[in-house]
Protein backbone atom coordinates (compact mmCIF):
# COMPACT_ATOMS: atom_id res chain seq x y z
CA UNK A 1 0.00 0.00 0.00
CA UNK A 2 3.02 2.02 0.66
CA UNK A 3 4.25 1.69 -2.76
CA UNK A 4 0.89 2.23 -4.54
CA UNK A 5 0.74 5.66 -2.34
CA UNK A 6 4.44 6.89 -3.49
CA UNK A 7 4.24 5.99 -6.78
CA UNK A 8 0.49 7.65 -7.22
CA UNK A 9 2.03 10.89 -7.61
CA UNK A 10 3.72 9.46 -10.94
CA UNK A 11 2.06 9.36 -14.61
CA UNK A 12 3.10 5.81 -15.39
CA UNK A 13 3.41 7.07 -18.84
CA UNK A 14 6.21 9.74 -17.71
CA UNK A 15 8.60 7.66 -15.67
CA UNK A 16 11.65 8.50 -16.30
CA UNK A 17 15.29 6.94 -14.64
CA UNK A 18 16.26 9.91 -12.44
CA UNK A 19 18.62 10.73 -9.70
CA UNK A 20 15.68 11.28 -7.61
CA UNK A 21 13.91 8.39 -8.82
CA UNK A 22 16.79 6.21 -7.89
CA UNK A 23 16.64 7.76 -4.27
CA UNK A 24 13.05 7.54 -4.00
CA UNK A 25 13.54 3.47 -4.71
CA UNK A 26 15.65 2.93 -1.89
CA UNK A 27 13.26 5.15 0.38
CA UNK A 28 10.69 2.65 -0.23
CA UNK A 29 13.03 -0.09 0.83
CA UNK A 30 13.84 1.95 3.74
CA UNK A 31 9.92 2.58 4.58
CA UNK A 32 9.44 -1.13 3.71
CA UNK A 33 11.99 -2.55 6.63
CA UNK A 34 10.99 0.48 8.77
CA UNK A 35 10.30 -0.97 12.05
CA UNK A 36 11.15 -4.44 11.26
CA UNK A 37 14.84 -6.25 12.70
CA UNK A 38 16.16 -6.46 9.95
CA UNK A 39 19.60 -8.08 10.74
CA UNK A 40 23.30 -6.74 9.37
CA UNK A 41 24.06 -8.82 6.35
CA UNK A 42 26.90 -10.42 7.14
CA UNK A 43 29.25 -12.01 4.42
CA UNK A 44 27.79 -15.60 4.82
CA UNK A 45 24.33 -16.08 4.32
CA UNK A 46 22.29 -17.25 7.39
CA UNK A 47 18.62 -18.87 7.52
CA UNK A 48 18.05 -15.00 9.18
CA UNK A 49 19.24 -12.91 6.42
CA UNK A 50 17.01 -13.03 3.09
CA UNK A 51 18.04 -13.77 -0.27
CA UNK A 52 18.59 -11.33 -3.09
CA UNK A 53 16.81 -12.53 -6.36
CA UNK A 54 18.12 -11.68 -9.61
CA UNK A 55 15.46 -12.79 -12.51
CA UNK A 56 17.45 -11.74 -16.10
CA UNK A 57 14.97 -12.68 -18.83
CA UNK A 58 16.28 -13.02 -21.83
CA UNK A 59 13.90 -12.45 -25.26
CA UNK A 60 13.79 -14.78 -27.89
CA UNK A 61 17.12 -16.58 -26.94
CA UNK A 62 17.06 -19.94 -28.45
CA UNK A 63 17.80 -23.59 -27.01
CA UNK A 64 21.19 -23.19 -28.60
CA UNK A 65 22.06 -19.86 -28.59
CA UNK A 66 24.96 -20.01 -25.94
CA UNK A 67 28.12 -21.96 -25.25
CA UNK A 68 27.42 -23.90 -22.62
CA UNK A 69 24.64 -25.09 -25.03
CA UNK A 70 26.51 -25.99 -27.90
CA UNK A 71 27.33 -22.61 -30.36
CA UNK A 72 30.30 -22.96 -31.86
CA UNK A 73 29.64 -18.96 -33.58
CA UNK A 74 28.17 -17.42 -30.67
CA UNK A 75 30.49 -16.20 -27.70
CA UNK A 76 29.25 -16.41 -23.98
CA UNK A 77 32.07 -16.18 -21.57
CA UNK A 78 29.98 -14.67 -18.62
CA UNK A 79 27.02 -16.71 -18.65
CA UNK A 80 28.96 -20.04 -19.39
CA UNK A 81 30.88 -19.22 -16.14
CA UNK A 82 27.23 -18.65 -14.30
CA UNK A 83 26.35 -21.95 -15.83
CA UNK A 84 29.70 -23.57 -14.28
CA UNK A 85 29.24 -21.84 -10.91
CA UNK A 86 25.15 -23.41 -10.80
CA UNK A 87 22.88 -25.62 -12.48
CA UNK A 88 22.14 -25.57 -15.85
CA UNK A 89 18.84 -27.54 -16.87
CA UNK A 90 18.61 -29.22 -20.24
CA UNK A 91 14.46 -29.69 -20.50
CA UNK A 92 13.64 -26.04 -19.86
CA UNK A 93 10.28 -25.11 -21.33
CA UNK A 94 9.09 -21.45 -22.01
CA UNK A 95 5.36 -21.96 -20.84
CA UNK A 96 4.13 -20.16 -24.67
CA UNK A 97 5.91 -20.50 -27.91
CA UNK A 98 5.68 -16.19 -27.75
CA UNK A 99 6.95 -13.65 -24.90
CA UNK A 100 3.65 -11.90 -23.39
CA UNK A 101 1.91 -15.03 -21.65
CA UNK A 102 5.54 -16.52 -21.07
CA UNK A 103 6.38 -13.34 -18.97
CA UNK A 104 2.96 -13.56 -17.17
CA UNK A 105 3.41 -16.80 -16.21
CA UNK A 106 7.12 -16.41 -14.78
CA UNK A 107 5.61 -13.75 -12.65
CA UNK A 108 2.63 -15.29 -11.15
CA UNK A 109 3.35 -18.67 -11.34
CA UNK A 110 -0.22 -19.67 -12.96
CA UNK A 111 -0.04 -21.30 -16.41
CA UNK A 112 -1.40 -18.73 -19.91
CA UNK A 113 -4.33 -20.31 -19.95
CA UNK A 114 -5.70 -20.04 -16.83
CA UNK A 115 -4.49 -16.47 -16.74
CA UNK A 116 -6.59 -16.19 -20.39
CA UNK A 117 -3.18 -13.85 -21.73
CA UNK A 118 -2.31 -16.50 -24.65
CA UNK A 119 -0.77 -14.80 -27.25
CA UNK A 120 1.79 -11.74 -27.11
CA UNK A 121 0.02 -8.63 -26.43
CA UNK A 122 -1.84 -7.29 -28.84
CA UNK A 123 -1.26 -9.99 -31.38
CA UNK A 124 -2.12 -10.97 -35.25
CA UNK A 125 -5.52 -11.43 -36.31
CA UNK A 126 -6.46 -13.66 -39.34
CA UNK A 127 -9.81 -12.88 -40.01
CA UNK A 128 -10.32 -15.30 -42.79
CA UNK A 129 -8.81 -18.35 -40.93
CA UNK A 130 -10.69 -21.33 -40.06
CA UNK A 131 -10.77 -20.58 -36.18
CA UNK A 132 -11.69 -17.46 -34.79
CA UNK A 133 -9.52 -16.55 -31.35
CA UNK A 134 -11.18 -16.64 -28.11
CA UNK A 135 -11.60 -13.41 -26.40
CA UNK A 136 -8.30 -13.17 -24.46
CA UNK A 137 -6.91 -10.84 -22.12
CA UNK A 138 -5.01 -8.27 -23.30
CA UNK A 139 -2.72 -7.32 -19.91
CA UNK A 140 -1.22 -9.00 -17.05
CA UNK A 141 -4.67 -9.56 -14.66
CA UNK A 142 -4.29 -7.47 -11.88
CA UNK A 143 -5.83 -9.84 -9.35
CA UNK A 144 -2.94 -12.02 -10.44
CA UNK A 145 -0.64 -11.88 -7.58
CA UNK A 146 3.10 -11.20 -8.81
CA UNK A 147 6.49 -12.82 -7.14
CA UNK A 148 6.89 -8.46 -6.27
CA UNK A 149 3.87 -8.10 -4.42
CA UNK A 150 4.32 -11.44 -2.70
CA UNK A 151 7.94 -10.66 -1.49
CA UNK A 152 6.74 -7.35 -0.21
CA UNK A 153 5.60 -9.79 2.63
CA UNK A 154 9.09 -10.07 3.53
CA UNK A 155 10.42 -6.36 2.68
CA UNK A 156 11.79 -6.95 -0.31
CA UNK A 157 12.02 -3.78 -2.82
CA UNK A 158 11.49 -4.69 -6.40
CA UNK A 159 12.55 -3.58 -10.04
CA UNK A 160 11.23 -4.31 -13.32
CA UNK A 161 14.03 -3.02 -16.22
CA UNK A 162 13.71 -3.29 -19.78
CA UNK A 163 10.82 -5.03 -21.57
CA UNK A 164 7.11 -5.14 -20.00
CA UNK A 165 4.73 -6.08 -22.81
CA UNK A 166 1.68 -7.22 -20.53
CA UNK A 167 -0.34 -4.64 -21.32
CA UNK A 168 -1.07 -0.70 -21.79
CA UNK A 169 -0.62 2.24 -19.39
CA UNK A 170 -2.37 1.33 -16.11
CA UNK A 171 -0.88 -1.79 -16.28
CA UNK A 172 2.78 -1.69 -16.73
CA UNK A 173 4.98 -2.80 -13.71
CA UNK A 174 4.27 -0.26 -10.97
CA UNK A 175 1.00 -1.25 -11.24
CA UNK A 176 2.05 -4.93 -10.28
CA UNK A 177 3.52 -4.18 -7.31
CA UNK A 178 7.13 -3.03 -8.69
CA UNK A 179 8.64 0.21 -6.98
CA UNK A 180 10.77 1.22 -9.99
CA UNK A 181 10.00 0.88 -13.45
CA UNK A 182 13.02 1.58 -15.88
CA UNK A 183 11.62 0.97 -19.75
CA UNK A 184 8.88 -0.84 -19.65
CA UNK A 185 5.78 -0.15 -21.57
CA UNK A 186 3.31 -1.58 -23.83
CA UNK A 187 5.93 -2.71 -26.50
CA UNK A 188 7.42 -6.27 -27.21
CA UNK A 189 10.58 -4.26 -28.89
CA UNK A 190 12.23 -1.57 -29.03
CA UNK A 191 12.12 1.46 -31.51
CA UNK A 192 15.59 1.45 -31.36
CA UNK A 193 18.51 -0.39 -29.39
CA UNK A 194 20.48 2.95 -29.82
CA UNK A 195 19.82 6.30 -28.53
CA UNK A 196 17.58 7.75 -28.90
CA UNK A 197 15.73 4.55 -27.89
CA UNK A 198 12.45 6.69 -27.62
CA UNK A 199 10.94 5.00 -25.16
CA UNK A 200 8.76 6.69 -22.47
CA UNK A 201 10.06 5.16 -19.43
CA UNK A 202 13.61 5.66 -20.33
CA UNK A 203 15.56 8.88 -20.20
CA UNK A 204 17.50 9.47 -23.08
CA UNK A 205 21.32 9.33 -22.51
CA UNK A 206 23.46 12.24 -23.46
CA UNK A 207 25.59 10.68 -25.95
CA UNK A 208 25.27 7.64 -27.43
CA UNK A 209 24.63 3.97 -25.48
CA UNK A 210 23.58 0.87 -26.20
CA UNK A 211 20.22 -0.32 -25.24
CA UNK A 212 22.05 -3.49 -23.49
CA UNK A 213 24.56 -1.66 -21.60
CA UNK A 214 21.97 1.19 -20.67
CA UNK A 215 19.92 -1.52 -19.16
CA UNK A 216 22.52 -3.16 -17.04
CA UNK A 217 23.92 -0.04 -15.98
CA UNK A 218 20.66 0.26 -14.67
CA UNK A 219 20.46 -2.61 -12.64
CA UNK A 220 23.75 -2.57 -11.39
CA UNK A 221 22.48 0.93 -10.34
CA UNK A 222 19.38 -0.89 -8.20
CA UNK A 223 21.97 -3.22 -6.99
CA UNK A 224 24.51 -0.70 -5.15
CA UNK A 225 21.19 1.41 -4.28
CA UNK A 226 19.85 -1.66 -2.14
CA UNK A 227 22.75 -3.93 -1.51
CA UNK A 228 21.83 -3.24 2.44
CA UNK A 229 18.32 -4.91 2.42
CA UNK A 230 16.69 -7.49 0.65
CA UNK A 231 15.87 -7.14 -3.48
CA UNK A 232 14.34 -8.99 -6.14
CA UNK A 233 15.73 -7.34 -9.72
CA UNK A 234 13.43 -8.23 -12.95
CA UNK A 235 16.02 -7.88 -15.66
CA UNK A 236 14.34 -8.19 -18.67
CA UNK A 237 16.87 -7.47 -21.62
CA UNK A 238 14.77 -6.24 -25.11
CA UNK A 239 17.93 -8.35 -26.61
CA UNK A 240 18.03 -9.77 -28.67
CA UNK A 241 14.29 -9.58 -30.11
CA UNK A 242 14.54 -7.98 -33.80
CA UNK A 243 15.44 -5.59 -34.72
CA UNK A 244 18.86 -6.98 -35.65
CA UNK A 245 20.86 -3.68 -34.30
CA UNK A 246 24.41 -4.64 -33.24
CA UNK A 247 26.87 -2.41 -31.83
CA UNK A 248 29.37 -1.72 -34.44
CA UNK A 249 33.06 -3.06 -33.54
CA UNK A 250 31.17 -6.30 -32.28
CA UNK A 251 29.37 -6.69 -35.68
CA UNK A 252 32.45 -6.43 -37.65
CA UNK A 253 34.06 -9.24 -35.42
CA UNK A 254 31.71 -12.02 -36.26
CA UNK A 255 31.55 -10.94 -40.17
CA UNK A 256 34.76 -12.21 -40.19
CA UNK A 257 34.35 -15.24 -38.45
CA UNK A 258 31.51 -16.47 -40.03
CA UNK A 259 33.57 -15.95 -43.15
CA UNK A 260 36.30 -17.87 -42.04
CA UNK A 261 34.07 -20.64 -40.99
CA UNK A 262 33.16 -21.57 -44.57
CA UNK A 263 29.87 -23.14 -43.46
CA UNK A 264 31.07 -25.13 -40.97
CA UNK A 265 28.56 -22.88 -38.30
CA UNK A 266 25.05 -23.87 -37.21
CA UNK A 267 24.29 -20.44 -36.05
CA UNK A 268 26.07 -17.66 -39.09
CA UNK A 269 24.31 -14.05 -38.44
CA UNK A 270 26.87 -11.97 -37.36
CA UNK A 271 24.55 -9.20 -36.47
CA UNK A 272 22.36 -11.55 -33.83
CA UNK A 273 25.46 -12.81 -32.87
CA UNK A 274 27.16 -9.45 -32.08
CA UNK A 275 23.94 -8.87 -29.80
CA UNK A 276 24.50 -11.83 -27.96
CA UNK A 277 27.54 -10.67 -27.06
CA UNK A 278 26.96 -7.72 -25.86
CA UNK A 279 24.24 -9.47 -23.48
CA UNK A 280 26.82 -11.43 -22.66
CA UNK A 281 28.82 -8.81 -21.51
CA UNK A 282 26.05 -7.01 -19.47
CA UNK A 283 25.52 -10.48 -17.42
CA UNK A 284 29.28 -9.94 -17.04
CA UNK A 285 29.46 -6.75 -15.83
CA UNK A 286 26.80 -7.13 -13.48
CA UNK A 287 28.14 -10.38 -11.73
CA UNK A 288 31.39 -9.03 -10.95
CA UNK A 289 29.11 -5.70 -9.63
CA UNK A 290 28.04 -8.44 -7.16
CA UNK A 291 31.19 -9.65 -6.26
CA UNK A 292 32.73 -5.95 -5.44
CA UNK A 293 29.86 -5.22 -3.06
CA UNK A 294 30.38 -8.63 -1.18
CA UNK A 295 26.66 -9.86 -1.57
CA UNK A 296 27.21 -12.33 -4.49
CA UNK A 297 27.56 -14.66 -1.93
CA UNK A 298 23.29 -13.95 -0.75
CA UNK A 299 22.63 -13.56 -4.58
CA UNK A 300 20.60 -16.05 -6.66
CA UNK A 301 20.90 -15.18 -9.87
CA UNK A 302 18.21 -17.03 -12.28
CA UNK A 303 18.63 -16.76 -16.46
CA UNK A 304 16.23 -17.53 -18.92
CA UNK A 305 14.51 -16.61 -22.02
CA UNK A 306 10.75 -16.44 -22.65
CA UNK A 307 10.35 -18.14 -26.01
CA UNK A 308 12.72 -19.90 -28.54
CA UNK A 309 14.96 -18.45 -31.13
CA UNK A 310 13.57 -16.79 -34.05
CA UNK A 311 14.13 -18.78 -37.21
CA UNK A 312 11.74 -17.18 -39.77
CA UNK A 313 13.52 -17.22 -43.01
CA UNK A 314 11.96 -14.24 -44.87
CA UNK A 315 13.06 -11.52 -41.49
CA UNK A 316 14.61 -8.55 -43.41
CA UNK A 317 17.81 -9.72 -41.07
CA UNK A 318 17.35 -12.80 -42.52
CA UNK A 319 17.36 -16.29 -40.50
CA UNK A 320 18.17 -15.00 -37.53
CA UNK A 321 19.16 -18.11 -35.65
CA UNK A 322 19.07 -22.15 -35.62
CA UNK A 323 17.71 -23.92 -33.05
CA UNK A 324 19.00 -26.95 -34.26
CA UNK A 325 18.66 -30.22 -33.20
CA UNK A 326 15.03 -28.67 -32.30
CA UNK A 327 12.79 -28.34 -35.13
CA UNK A 328 11.49 -25.35 -36.08
CA UNK A 329 11.30 -21.62 -33.62
CA UNK A 330 9.58 -18.99 -32.35
CA UNK A 331 6.18 -18.99 -32.58
CA UNK A 332 5.69 -23.21 -33.46
CA UNK A 333 4.09 -25.92 -31.66
CA UNK A 334 7.30 -27.91 -31.46
CA UNK A 335 10.53 -27.67 -29.17
CA UNK A 336 12.60 -24.90 -31.05
CA UNK A 337 9.68 -23.00 -29.87
CA UNK A 338 9.55 -23.87 -26.75
CA UNK A 339 12.62 -24.87 -25.29
CA UNK A 340 15.00 -22.36 -23.75
CA UNK A 341 18.35 -22.10 -21.86
CA UNK A 342 17.07 -22.34 -18.14
CA UNK A 343 20.23 -21.71 -15.73
CA UNK A 344 20.28 -21.34 -11.79
CA UNK A 345 23.19 -20.07 -9.34
CA UNK A 346 21.83 -19.97 -5.49
CA UNK A 347 25.15 -19.70 -3.57
CA UNK A 348 26.11 -22.62 -1.33
CA UNK A 349 23.34 -24.85 -2.72
CA UNK A 350 23.54 -25.53 -5.91
CA UNK A 351 26.20 -28.18 -7.17
CA UNK A 352 28.74 -26.09 -9.64
CA UNK A 353 28.87 -27.37 -13.09
CA UNK A 354 25.91 -29.66 -12.47
CA UNK A 355 23.77 -30.12 -15.56
CA UNK A 356 19.80 -31.36 -14.75
CA UNK A 357 17.15 -32.75 -17.58
CA UNK A 358 14.11 -32.71 -14.91
CA UNK A 359 11.59 -31.20 -17.25
CA UNK A 360 10.87 -27.40 -16.27
CA UNK A 361 8.88 -25.06 -16.82
CA UNK A 362 8.58 -20.75 -16.71
CA UNK A 363 5.57 -20.76 -13.89
CA UNK A 364 7.96 -23.01 -11.80
CA UNK A 365 10.22 -19.65 -11.49
CA UNK A 366 7.44 -18.21 -8.84
CA UNK A 367 7.30 -20.93 -6.59
CA UNK A 368 10.87 -21.24 -6.58
CA UNK A 369 11.72 -17.56 -5.93
CA UNK A 370 8.85 -17.20 -2.93
CA UNK A 371 10.77 -20.34 -1.43
CA UNK A 372 13.98 -19.47 -1.17
CA UNK A 373 13.10 -16.33 -0.16
CA UNK A 374 11.06 -18.23 2.92
CA UNK A 375 7.76 -16.54 1.81
CA UNK A 376 4.67 -19.10 2.22
CA UNK A 377 2.41 -18.81 -0.67
CA UNK A 378 -0.42 -16.43 -0.03
CA UNK A 379 -3.28 -18.49 -1.11
CA UNK A 380 -3.19 -17.85 -4.85
CA UNK A 381 -4.10 -20.94 -7.50
CA UNK A 382 0.08 -22.14 -8.42
CA UNK A 383 0.42 -23.85 -11.22
CA UNK A 384 4.27 -24.43 -11.24
CA UNK A 385 6.16 -26.34 -9.03
CA UNK A 386 8.95 -24.92 -6.56
CA UNK A 387 12.56 -26.20 -7.72
CA UNK A 388 14.61 -26.29 -4.62
CA UNK A 389 14.81 -29.67 -4.14
CA UNK A 390 16.35 -29.92 -7.84
CA UNK A 391 18.90 -27.02 -6.62
CA UNK A 392 19.57 -28.98 -3.72
CA UNK A 393 20.34 -32.23 -5.11
CA UNK A 394 17.64 -33.72 -3.16
CA UNK A 395 15.68 -34.85 -5.93
CA UNK A 396 13.49 -33.52 -8.39
CA UNK A 397 9.33 -32.59 -7.98
CA UNK A 398 6.29 -34.34 -8.29
CA UNK A 399 5.05 -33.66 -11.63
CA UNK A 400 2.98 -35.98 -14.11
CA UNK A 401 3.31 -33.16 -16.84
CA UNK A 402 3.70 -29.89 -18.39
CA UNK A 403 1.18 -28.35 -20.61
CA UNK A 404 0.81 -25.47 -23.08
CA UNK A 405 -2.02 -23.85 -24.47
CA UNK A 406 -2.26 -21.38 -28.05
CA UNK A 407 -5.33 -20.81 -29.49
CA UNK A 408 -3.83 -18.59 -32.24
CA UNK A 409 -2.05 -18.27 -35.07
CA UNK A 410 1.40 -17.50 -35.65
CA UNK A 411 3.59 -16.52 -38.44
CA UNK A 412 6.34 -18.95 -37.22
CA UNK A 413 4.13 -21.84 -37.92
CA UNK A 414 1.78 -22.64 -35.29
CA UNK A 415 -1.91 -22.61 -35.85
CA UNK A 416 -4.18 -23.08 -32.76
CA UNK A 417 -3.23 -25.63 -30.83
CA UNK A 418 -2.49 -27.67 -27.13
CA UNK A 419 0.41 -29.95 -26.46
CA UNK A 420 1.70 -32.24 -23.18
CA UNK A 421 4.73 -33.52 -22.00
CA UNK A 422 4.71 -36.26 -20.00
CA UNK A 423 8.09 -37.81 -19.63
CA UNK A 424 9.72 -39.18 -23.01
CA UNK A 425 6.19 -38.34 -25.25
CA UNK A 426 4.93 -35.12 -26.25
CA UNK A 427 1.37 -35.04 -27.92
CA UNK A 428 0.60 -31.93 -29.93
CA UNK A 429 -2.89 -31.33 -30.73
CA UNK A 430 -4.10 -29.27 -33.62
CA UNK A 431 -7.67 -27.32 -33.25
CA UNK A 432 -8.33 -26.65 -36.46
CA UNK A 433 -8.82 -30.35 -37.39
CA UNK A 434 -7.81 -32.37 -33.75
CA UNK A 435 -5.06 -34.40 -35.47
CA UNK A 436 -2.62 -35.26 -33.23
CA UNK A 437 1.00 -35.73 -33.32
CA UNK A 438 3.21 -37.71 -31.17
CA UNK A 439 7.00 -38.10 -29.95
CA UNK A 440 9.66 -39.60 -28.36
CA UNK A 441 12.04 -36.76 -27.41
CA UNK A 442 14.43 -39.31 -25.75
CA UNK A 443 15.29 -40.24 -29.14
CA UNK A 444 14.05 -37.50 -31.14
CA UNK A 445 14.42 -34.42 -29.86
CA UNK A 446 14.23 -32.79 -33.46
CA UNK A 447 10.25 -34.61 -33.79
CA UNK A 448 10.89 -35.92 -36.47
CA UNK A 449 9.13 -39.58 -36.14
CA UNK A 450 5.35 -39.26 -35.32
CA UNK A 451 4.18 -41.78 -33.35
CA UNK A 452 0.62 -40.77 -32.96
CA UNK A 453 -0.95 -44.16 -34.87
CA UNK A 454 2.50 -46.39 -33.81
CA UNK A 455 1.27 -45.62 -30.28
CA UNK A 456 -2.18 -45.51 -29.87
CA UNK A 457 -2.44 -46.06 -25.92
CA UNK A 458 0.19 -43.55 -25.04
CA UNK A 459 -1.56 -41.34 -27.54
CA UNK A 460 -4.68 -41.88 -26.30
CA UNK A 461 -3.21 -41.62 -23.10
CA UNK A 462 -1.51 -37.68 -23.30
CA UNK A 463 -4.67 -36.62 -25.04
CA UNK A 464 -6.86 -37.37 -22.35
CA UNK A 465 -4.50 -35.65 -19.96
CA UNK A 466 -4.06 -33.01 -22.20
CA UNK A 467 -8.22 -32.71 -22.43
CA UNK A 468 -8.65 -32.98 -18.39
CA UNK A 469 -6.17 -30.29 -17.74
CA UNK A 470 -7.89 -27.81 -20.29
CA UNK A 471 -11.22 -28.24 -18.12
CA UNK A 472 -9.70 -27.84 -14.62
CA UNK A 473 -7.86 -24.50 -16.04
CA UNK A 474 -10.91 -23.42 -17.77
CA UNK A 475 -8.69 -22.76 -21.20
CA UNK A 476 -10.28 -20.67 -23.77
CA UNK A 477 -11.14 -22.52 -27.03
CA UNK A 478 -11.25 -21.46 -30.75
CA UNK A 479 -14.63 -21.62 -32.48
CA UNK A 480 -15.42 -22.26 -35.83
CA UNK A 481 -15.04 -19.02 -37.81
CA UNK A 482 -17.87 -17.92 -40.08
CA UNK A 483 -15.64 -15.91 -42.21
CA UNK A 484 -13.29 -18.81 -43.41
CA UNK A 485 -12.21 -18.42 -46.67
CA UNK A 486 -9.72 -20.92 -48.02
CA UNK A 487 -7.97 -18.61 -50.63
CA UNK A 488 -7.33 -15.70 -47.69
CA UNK A 489 -6.89 -17.75 -44.65
CA UNK A 490 -3.24 -17.04 -44.00
CA UNK A 491 -3.84 -13.31 -44.44
CA UNK A 492 -2.70 -11.09 -41.02
CA UNK A 493 -4.78 -7.76 -41.32
CA UNK A 494 -1.95 -7.23 -37.89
Amino acid sequence: MIVAGVYAINSPGKVMRTNLQRLLAVAIGGILTAGCDVPAQPDVPSAEVPWNIVLVVVDDLGWTDLGVMGSKFYETPNVDRLAEAGIRFTNAYAATTVCSPTRASILTGQYPARLRVTDWIDGHVRPWAKLQIPDWTHQLPHDALTIPEALGAANYVSASLGKWHLGNEGSWPEAHGFALNVAGDHRGQPPSYHAPYEIPTLGEPDGEQYLTERLTDEGIAFIEDNRDHPFFLYLSYYAVHTPIEPEADKLSKYEVKRESGEGEWVHRNPGYAAMIESLDDGIGRLLQRLDTLAIADRTVVIFTSDNGGLVLPSSPWGRVTSNRPLRSGKGSAYEGGVRVPFIVRWPGTTIAGSVDDTPVISADIYPTILEIAGVQNPGEIIDGLSLTSTLRSEGSPDRDALYWHYPHYHPGGASPYGAVRAGRYKLIEYYEDMRVELYNLDVDIGEVEDLAERLPEQTARLRSMLHAWRNEVDAQMPAENPNYDPKRALSFTR
